[in-house]
């Protein structure tokens, strides 16, 4: 046998192990041994752990509880009554890794490293009005002597055939236990491998946790942004704990009003744009405070600017607005309709969009729409057709000038078209708000901290630069601020 030709210019291709080749390693190694509990869509995990071969090593039991009074004598019953959710999905996991460690001793088995697998999961349903979703997670060990890692993940599904659904599942499953023994070292990779053989258009990642020994410095939010950055979700959310969240359920039916910016840092006029549109908000019709829910999104779209995404700098921003309490969004839609129309997934309520006149002049921009077959036209009826409303913040213009929507300048072929929007009362001022702010930039305060300059901590709410300076984000640098003053 000689050996392989390799001719010049060949390129690289990593191999990607199929998934029978995936659940056949996991078989033949004599340690790994585990639970499948499988809730929704069928046995589809571990049908191919059984196929593979040399499952009698792996599988310790495989179950799908799959009739509610069943699941609930097994997994005890849910207070919400609801099935497909991450609690239930935990304690399917804990039960079954406490079963493993009951049933089978230690002193039995000194190598094996122990792993409950499972998924709860809703397939489309017959009216294909629900494509369905679930939630999918391990349990497991690397050293027989450590404490379980856990890898959970929602899923959306975007098949609209069950079978395929099914098939799907099966595939996402043994891609995570295989990553989750081999690629726990390296995440991100573990991400990414979780798409071997599927594709983005079969299924959505929109929330991961990794917690555990083996992920003790894993930041979870940062793994959220990989799934947007990847293209696996449209939009991530973290709550003011820095946790993620899953937007399905803190926008379900919810009143929005949304900010976008690039909040490098946050600042002042921020702030003030997002307590003075809350205070008009929440005198609308039909909008209850405790209904209501304020999101800063943060759009990728703006962060590439040299191609690669900065995530240090992204994870700076979204840190600053958790402390000052808020909810942040990170998302990939460019233009503000985008973001309007996933809000409108989860939620029929009203709906605001908190800008700035630079922001809004943007808007009328026909560049931005050119790949739409029905123009700027079609992206307005997208964002306004709704009881939608823009809450404008004034800007200064070069000579000073106050500049609101009265005033504003769009081209002047659009000028017919704004103009019936703010006759409707789709578009309104901010009247209330602290004229002494006007000339604060985000900008201009980044490239002072840049610098080392001082004098940037006045433009910043009351908490911000502290943590900017304790934490050095944005490129603070203390001696910078020495050499400039010395």
């Amino acid at each position: 046998m000689g050996t392989e030709i390799k001719l010049k210019g060949d390129k690289v291709i990593e191999q990607i192990p199929s998934i029978k080749d995936k659940a056949l390693r996991i078989n033949l190694n004599e340690n790994i041994y585990g639970t499948f509990a499988e809730i929704g869509a069928g046995q589809e995990t571990v049908r191919h752990f059984f196929r593979s071969g040399g499952s009698s090593g792996t599988i310790a039991k495989a179950m799908s509880a799959y009739d509610k009074d069943f699941s609930d004598a097994v997994y005890g019953a849910e207070t919400d009554g609801r099935y497909v959710t991450e609690e239930r999905l935990k304690k399917m996991l804990t039960h079954e890794s406490q079963i493993i460690e009951e049933r089978l001793s230690r002193e039995k088995h000194p190598t094996k490293l122990f792993f409950s697998y499972a998924n709860t999961v809703a397939t489309i349903d017959f009216a294909k009005q629900f494509k369905g979703h679930g939630w999918v997670g391990i349990r497991y060990q690397i050293e027989p002597d450590e404490a379980y890692n856990e890898i959970i993940l929602h899923i959306r599904f975007k098949e609209t055939d069950a079978r395929l659904q099914q098939e799907t599942l099966g595939i996402l499953g043994v891609n995570l236990i295989y990553g989750a023994f081999y690629k726990y070292n390296d995440p991100k990779r573990l991400l990414r491998y979780l798409y071997d053989h599927l594709d983005k258009d079969q299924l959505e990642i929109d929330t991961i946790n990794f917690s555990g020994p083996r992920f003790a410095d894993v930041d979870n939010r940062l793994m959220s942004l990989q799934l947007v950055k990847n293209g696996m979700t449209d939009a991530v959310m973290f709550n003011p704990e820095g946790k993620n969240i899953l937007p399905a359920a803190i926008l379900y039916k919810k009143n929005l009003l949304a900010l976008r910016g690039s909040f490098r840092p946050v600042t002042k006029v921020n702030m003030d744009m997002y307590e003075k549109s809350l205070e008009m908000f929440l005198k609308e019709n039909k909008v209850e405070k405790n209904n209501t829910l304020v999101i800063f999104e943060i759009t990728l779209s703006n962060l590439r600017s040299d191609g690669e995404i900065d995530e240090r700098d992204f994870m700076d921003r979204a840190e600053l607005l958790c402390s000052l309490g808020q909810t942040v969004m990170i998302s990939n839609f460019q233009e503000y309709y985008k973001v309007v129309e996933y809000f409108a997934n989860y939620t029929k309520a009203r709906m605001g969009l908190a800008m700035g006149v630079n922001n809004l002049v943007d808007i009328f921009d026909e560049k931005y729409y050119r790949h739409l077959s029905g123009g700027i036209l079609e992206a307005f009826g997208k964002l306004f057709y709704r009881d939608m409303k823009v809450f404008l913040y004034p800007m200064l213009d070069e000579d000073g000038a106050l500049m609101n929507s009265n005033n504003l300048k769009v081209h002047p072929r659009m000028k017919e078209l704004y103009k019936f929007f703010k006759f409707n009362g789709k578009v309104v001022d901010i009247e209330d708000y602290d004229p002494n702010i006007l000339d604060v930039f985000s900008r201009e305060i980044l490239k002072m901290i840049n610098q080392g300059k001082t004098g940037w901590e006045p433009m910043l709410p009351p908490g911000i630069p502290e943590i900017i300076k304790e934490h050095h984000l944005f490129g603070y640098h203390p001696q910078k601020e020495l050499e400039q003053n010395t």
